[in-house]
């Protein structure tokens, strides 16, 4: 899939795959919204909002208020690609989000996954 199509494709349309895959290890939308509104700087209104606009990936880190100074400590393999090597910064951004929900549904603790 190309770069360009994953940063077209609407949070709104991931987001319940995100809570799907969570739930099915025991984990809560809640956490969800935790680790996104941790590495975003949205707040759980903004966050909805985005959902609820059906903002893309491009347009949801963009109008992000602020990214966790902590995101670079997000490390590991998503999709066969360390995360860390990712050149393209908003692709780094999406594969961020998508490590956090793969540590919470892996049954991380929730300061691991929040770098604390």
């Amino acid at each position: 899939m190309s770069n360009e199509r994953i940063y077209k494709m609407t949070v709104s349309s991931v987001y319940p795959m995100y809570i799907q895959k969570v739930e099915r290890k025991g984990r809560t939308k809640a956490e969800v919204d935790t680790v996104t509104c941790w590495l975003t700087g949205y707040d759980k209104r903004g966050l909805q909002a985005q959902i609820d606009k059906e903002t893309d990936f491009e347009t949801f880190f963009a109008d992000a208020p602020q990214l966790n100074p902590n995101a670079h400590k997000i490390t590991g393999v998503v999709c066969g690609v360390r995360v860390e090597n990712i050149e393209d910064p908003l692709m780094q951004k999406i594969r961020w989000l998508d490590k956090l929900v793969d540590e919470l549904a892996k049954g991380k603790a929730m300061e691991k996954v929040l770098r604390s």
